[in-house]
Parts: C-alpha cells; sequence; structure tokens
C-alpha cells in the first residue's frame, strides 16, 4: 500500500506497476459514484445482463471518466473467432478503444486451458488485440477449484506466456475448503501476479451463515496479498459501505484473523456456503454453453 485517492488505499497489480483501488466495483452499477470517491478499479464482462451492465458502465465512463478508470471485462469465448467478437463488442458497448485488462472468464473445467491455449484457441485473439493497443493486460478469472486455476497457469508457463492478473474466491469461508488462498494465492505472489479477489462475502451466502459480518468479510480479504477485492454494488448504502470498509481498513493481527476463522470453520465444511464452488449456481457458462463458442 503505497498511495491513496479520497482515503481508498492503493496497492500494485502485480509486476504491471499499475496502481489499483483496494476496493473494486462489480460490473452492473454505480460505476461514476465510485469513481468520484477514490475507486478506480471497475469490473465487468461480456456476458452480464445480457451486455447491458457494459453498456451501462460505457454511458458513465463518458466526459472523462474513462481516463480515471482501470477498466476490466471479460470474454467467455474459448476459440479465437468467437473471442475477437466479444472483445469488439466489449469496445463498442464499453464506448472505448481499450481495455486496461481482459480476462478470460469462467475457466471452471479442466479442458478450458487446452482450448484457449489450444490452436486457433481464444488467447490468439486477445493476443493479437494487445498488439493492435485494444488490450494492454491479460489475465483469467474463474471460482470452481484450485486445481483448474493451477492447471490454467502451468499451461501459460508451458507456452511461455505470463498472465498479468489473476481472480479467485478469497473470503473466510474459502481459507477452510478447497482453497484459493492456500494453493494458488502462494504461486501468484511468488510470480508478482495481480491478485483479484472476489466474492468476499460469497454472493451473499457467507453472509447468510450468520457468522460474520459484511465489513468483516471485506477487511478478511484485503488482509491477504490482493491488489484489489472486487464487490458487487446495487446501491448507495452497500457502495458506502464498501468505501468505508477501505478506508477504515488496517492490518489485521495473527490473533484478529484466527478468531474469524475460528467463528467461520463449522459453517465452511463441505462448502455449503460457497455455491460456486460446490454447484452451477454461479456457472453463467455452464447454463449458456454457446457463449464459449
Amino acid at each position: 500500500m503505497s498511495d491513496n485517492r479520497n482515503g481508498i488505499p492503493y496497492r500494485r497489480l502485480g509486476r504491471t506497476g499499475e496502481m489499483v483501488s483496494l476496493i473494486g466495483v462489480g460490473g452492473y452499477h454505480l460505476g461514476r459514484q465510485a469513481v468520484d470517491n477514490g475507486v478506480n478499479f471497475l469490473d465487468n464482462c461480456w456476458d452480464y445482463n445480457g451486455g447491458a451492465s457494459e453498456i451501462r458502465m460505457g454511458k458513465a465512463l463518458r466526459d472523462g471518466y474513462r481516463d480515471k478508470a482501470f477498466l476490466m471485462t471479460k470474454i467467455d469465448g474459448r476459440n479465437k473467432a468467437t473471442a475477437a467478437l466479444q472483445i469488439d463488442e466489449s469496445l463498442r458497448r464499453l464506448q472505448t478503444d481499450r481495455i486496461d485488462l481482459m480476462q478470460f472468464h469462467e475457466v471452471i473445467r479442466m479442458t478450458d486451458p487446452e482450448r484457449v491455449f489450444g490452436p486457433d484457441g481464444a488467447l490468439e485473439a486477445v493476443t493479437a488485440a494487445q498488439r493492435a493497443g485494444k488490450i494492454r493486460y491479460v489475465g483469467f478469472t474463474g471460482h470452481k477449484s484450485p486445481a483448474i486455476h493451477l492447471k490454467m497457469l502451468e499451461t501459460a508457463r508451458t507456452q511461455g506466456f505470463r498472465f498479468d492478473a489473476v481472480q479467485m474466491p478469497l473470503n473466510v469461508m474459502d481459507a477452510h475448503y478447497d482453497s484459493f488462498a492456500k494453493q494458488v494465492l502462494p504461486v501468484l505472489v511468488e510470480r508478482d501476479i495481480g491478485v483479484l479477489g472476489m466474492k468476499p462475502m460469497g454472493d451473499p451466502f457467507v453472509l447468510v451463515s450468520g457468522a460474520v459480518t459484511a465489513v468483516e468479510c471485506l477487511h478478511y480479504a484485503m488482509n491477504l496479498p490482493t491488489s484489489v477485492v472486487i464487490t458487487g454494488c446495487d446501491s448507495l448504502p452497500v457502495l458506502e459501505q464498501a468505501l468505508q470498509a477501505a478506508r477504515s481498513f488496517r492490518p489485521l493481527s495473527e490473533a484478529a484473523v484466527a478468531a474469524l476463522l475460528g467463528r467461520t470453520a463449522v459453517a465452511a465444511r463441505d462448502g455449503k456456503y460457497e455455491l460456486y464452488k460446490t454447484t452451477h449456481h454461479f456457472d453463467g457458462t455452464y447454463q449458456n454453453p454457446q457463449w464459449l463458442g
């Protein structure tokens, strides 16, 4: 942490050197309010709300806001042609000539890495767009299994490719069950890859457990070596809660972390409150396989 804007701490996005807000706003709502309050990391995706989320964000980024934002979006396409179409559609919807961070979305199958990196795979479209100046940095996201994340990273390594950022669930339940924090996070830190934490409240099933509060969830994720903690905000009070959590964050003591993990250990058994790992509840590309191409 070496900077802040309007009280919001900023952290380095891995080896990119980019400085990004500790809190990132998920790509449905409230973009301008977040930017005005010191947030610069904006999360979106080609498939959110049938494209409406990118369209809304594109409108919000007019009038000079685009240059204040670090804009991230994601594509679902696994082959070159589908990925190229989705990249260009995202650029049109967002009314911009560049995406700061483009991510392969929902890497949730063991076959996804070979499709992305294979002949005529999505990576070819992304690197072509990067050479054309349409994309600055490249990452991937997934919520299903640390093993799939590790396979994606290893496939990239064998192909001589280095990701700039990786997104994954990081929360007080994850620590107890098939943990991204324990299995993937150390690899990212070692390789100086930007860490994007998502689902700090389990979207929102961690809160449903009643074991922790929203602010405790956010502070736990911020206490990990995350570059950004991405949280969905669908109202001004929820946005203000996230902003206040970032402004009030101080590193947690080992005792404080142990207390949080102690309170969530029983609830976290078997992934009951991490439905993104244990069910298809959050798998948009499972429900819509045509998005993959």
